[in-house]
């Protein structure tokens, strides 16, 4: 197993000095590999991206306990910007690419010269955008734009990406395409990747190893094939859309009626 390159420990966030949004979260992401974070919506898996990636304080909310250590260095409070420089980078769930630019226009912005990656070789990696890539951002299609928000996003030269809802407003076939040349890209490049998902499916299917959130708390961890043979996760996380998942508490509720009628 990979040295860990991110290390979340009992991590608690409060929004406005008064709601806590997660509590007790720890998780580890091995170097080079695809952690999935995975859950119902509002299960806390965009705080936790949030906290990692230094956004918190634009939404009135901070971290009050814990640690996260990145690389073997405590980021805690770190600004954006700060973690940018040293390899975070995060994809975020909305308002990803430049709406009024064209496909190229977007990539030559994010561009930071003389990395490893050029932008030949995104267009290489995304097809479509290379039919597209003097159109407006704006005209692309949701698969389309999620492929250049990650391209946008390779081109700061990551060395952990930070991924939220890639598959959001996506059908199925536009979703699997994208995990799989995610994983493919991460492969090459030797990325470290944080997936978070609603579509467990999805996120799994690509991943080496997730974690469950529900209700701000991780409530399941282990390999992706432990995840999806695991008959509670199976039943309550995997039904196959986020429409369809059930909560932590329904299978304790479920539980405890299996129990009372033996």
């Amino acid at each position: 197993m990979p040295e860990n390159l991110l290390e979340v420990r009992q991590l608690e966030v409060v929004y406005n000095r008064v709601a806590t949004a997660i509590q007790g979260v720890s998780l580890n992401v091995p170097a080079e590999s695809i952690v999935a974070l995975v859950g119902t919506n509002g299960a806390g898996k965009t705080t936790t991206l949030r906290a990692i990636s230094g956004f918190l304080p634009s939404e009135d909310a901070e971290i009050t306990d814990g640690d996260i250590t990145f690389a073997g260095l405590r980021i805690n409070g770190r600004a954006p910007h700060e973690l940018a420089r040293s390899g975070i980078i995060l994809v975020p769930e909305r308002d990803k690419v430049f709406a009024t630019l064209s496909v190229l226009e977007n990539l030559e912005f994010t561009a930071r010269g003389g990395g490893r990656i050029t932008l030949d070789r995104i267009l290489g990696y995304f097809p479509p955008l290379a039919a597209r890539n003097n159109e407006l951002a704006g005209y692309l299609s949701g698969g389309e734009k999620q492929m250049l928000a990650i391209g946008m996003a390779l081109l700061c030269r990551p060395v952990l990406l930070l991924v939220d809802e890639l598959s959001l407003g996506l059908a199925p076939i536009a979703i699997k395409e994208l995990m799989e040349r995610l994983r493919h890209i991460a492969r090459e490049l030797h990325l470290t990747v944080l997936l978070v998902e609603q579509n467990a499916n999805a996120a799994l299917a690509v991943a080496d190893c997730g974690y469950v959130m529900e209700g701000g708390r991780v409530v399941y961890s282990g390999t992706a094939s432990e995840l999806m043979s695991h008959a509670d996760v199976r039943e309550f996380y995997l039904g196959g859309s986020p429409a369809h998942a059930r909560s932590y508490r329904d299978i304790k509720q479920y539980r405890r009626k299996r129990r009372w009628w033996g």
